[in-house]
Order: C-alpha cells, then sequence, then structure tokens
C-alpha cells in the first residue's frame, strides 16, 4: 500500500516560514504528510524537514506569487495531478504590506492574496477534499479584523486610505471571515466543513525581511508575543479540537466569536466567486 493512502494529507500554504513553518513541523510530528504551497525555501538546516522532503511525506509546490492567477493556476493543477486527495486544507499564506500596492490582476494585494485566492484554491480543491478523510478547511484569518470601520466591496478593492494592520490588512481577514461563514451550508452539502480561525498573536518577523506592521506593534510583537508555535496550536485545535464538526464559524482562543458587518457576508461571497468565475476561470481558457 502506497504511504499517501495510509497517511492523512494535510495542504498548507504559506508552508515554510512563521506560523505555516511551525504547523509543518507540528503535522509531520503527528505522522501527517504535507504538501506545501510556498513562495521561500523551508529553512536548509532543519534535519527533520530536510528528511521529510527526502522521503515524500513533505512535497513541495513552489510559485512565485500566489495572488498572480496564471501561477496560482499552474500551481493547483499541479497538486490536483500529484496529490491523491487533501484530507484538511490550510488556507494559511499572508502577511502586512508595508505600503498601498496592487496584484497583477488590479486589486488591492492583501485583499487579492488573503481574501480572493483562498476562496480560488477551496473552489479548485473541493473534488481533492470529497475524497479526503475529514473534508475540512481551516481559513487562517486574524482578530485585528474588529478595528475594521467600514467595508464594502470597492474599499477591500481599491482603498483610498491605507493604515499598517488596521486598514486592508483587517479589512481582508474580515472578508475572508465573512466569505466562509456564507458559503458553509453551501460545502455541507458536498460534506466540507469550513472556519476561519484566529491565531493569535504570534512573533512572526524575520529578519531582512520588511514589516508591514507599526512601529509600536513590531516592538511589542518582539517583546511579548508568542512564538509561532502557538498559532500552529491554534490552527491545530481549529481544525482536530473541540470544534471539529462545527462550520462556518470564527474561532479565537477555541471559541466561537461573531464577526461585524455579517451584512456583507453575501456581497463578498459573490464577488469573490464572480472573479473565480470570470477571471481565474478564464486564465485557463
Amino acid at each position: 500500500m502506497d504511504m499517501r493512502d495510509r497517511e492523512n494529507i494535510a495542504l498548507i500554504t504559506g508552508a515554510s516560514a512563521g506560523i505555516g513553518l511551525e504547523l509543518t513541523r507540528k503535522l509531520l510530528a503527528a505522522q501527517w504528510q504535507v504538501a506545501a504551497v510556498i513562495r521561500s525555501d523551508f529553512p536548509a538546516e532543519d534535519p527533520d524537514i530536510r528528511q521529510a522532503v527526502q522521503s515524500g511525506r513533505l512535497r513541495i509546490y513552489k510559485t512565485a506569487n500566489l495572488a498572480d492567477f496564471t501561477g496560482l493556476r499552474r500551481t493547483l493543477d499541479d497538486v490536483k495531478a500529484k496529490e491523491p486527495r487533501i484530507d484538511i486544507l490550510f488556507n494559511n499564506a499572508g502577511g502586512s504590506f508595508p505600503e498601498l500596492s496592487y496584484s497583477a490582476q488590479g486589486r488591492e494585494q492583501h485583499y487579492e492574496l488573503m481574501t480572493v485566492v483562498p476562496y480560488i484554491i477551496v473552489r479548485e480543491l473541493t473534488e481533492s477534499l470529497k475524497n479526503g478523510r475529514f473534508k475540512t478547511v481551516i481559513n487562517t484569518s486574524s482578530s485585528a479584523l474588529k478595528f475594521t470601520k467600514a467595508l464594502s466591496i470597492d474599499i477591500l478593492e481599491r482603498p483610498k486610505t491605507f493604515r499598517k494592520l488596521l486598514g486592508p490588512y483587517a479589512a481582508s481577514k474580515l472578508a475572508l471571515s465573512l466569505w466562509t461563514q456564507e458559503i458553509a451550508p453551501r460545502l455541507l452539502e458536498e460534506g466540507i466543513r469550513i472556519r476561519s480561525v484566529d491565531p493569535g498573536g504570534n512573533n512572526t518577523l524575520r529578519k531582512g525581511k520588511t514589516s508591514g506592521l507599526p512601529l509600536v506593534v513590531g516592538m511589542l510583537m518582539k517583546l511579548f508575543f508568542s512564538p509561532p508555535t502557538h498559532g500552529a496550536g491554534q490552527l491545530y485545535e481549529g481544525a482536530l479540537g473541540e470544534h471539529r464538526q462545527a462550520t462556518g464559524v470564527f474561532l479565537v482562543k477555541g471559541r466561537v466569536t461573531e464577526l461585524k458587518f455579517k451584512d456583507q457576508a453575501r456581497s463578498v461571497l459573490e464577488r469573490v466567486h464572480a472573479i473565480y468565475e470570470q477571471e481565474y476561470l478564464g486564465v485557463r481558457a
């Protein structure tokens, strides 16, 4: 029997650094296999990662930019061709950018990467999830969403102002959790459960990498925030813990938490679905 038939398979985006790296390590230690969608390389000095790659338990799907639909399509087609199923999908890739910037498709970068792309990944891997054992999607969100003061499609796609962390980043995470909530009943009809999870405050600063955090937050992060193992644990528990049978919920510290702007959930879902159908599938044509 092939190893991929015996062991559970998780797909993790943003698996090579920060919370994603610690989640990869945690799952490998628990005898999972990991399909890693990454932009940057795994740490070369990590013997466990190196051994997992050599044994085939950690499989790497590298893409230069998840928010570029052409590269995203190639990566997801590769995953679908090589992975027999996905038991749990962790939509974890993201980041806080230091200034207002736009994707190759012309939308604000946080929104494209952390709201639109996770939806595309879910849609493209739905059949792989239906073939899986856990049939679960975990979207990495953030409690920063509570600072969002206004929300609309225009604000998400082309914001007129920019604030580090509390502007487009927070709004994009809120939009992610909103479409997660809205799509949940439809996915459940196919046997798939989906949740969004706040991994909490984690020190994910990397040497030599420009941070999109306010100066004060960066200083507090260095001094007081938990290591990324904490966030990895929150995502792991969000997938396999107390709320594993729940769907559509937003989890903060293991508790179901209400979302702001719930009246916008349908419009957010309709917009990301339209982008998927009209633009992403158009790339395939």
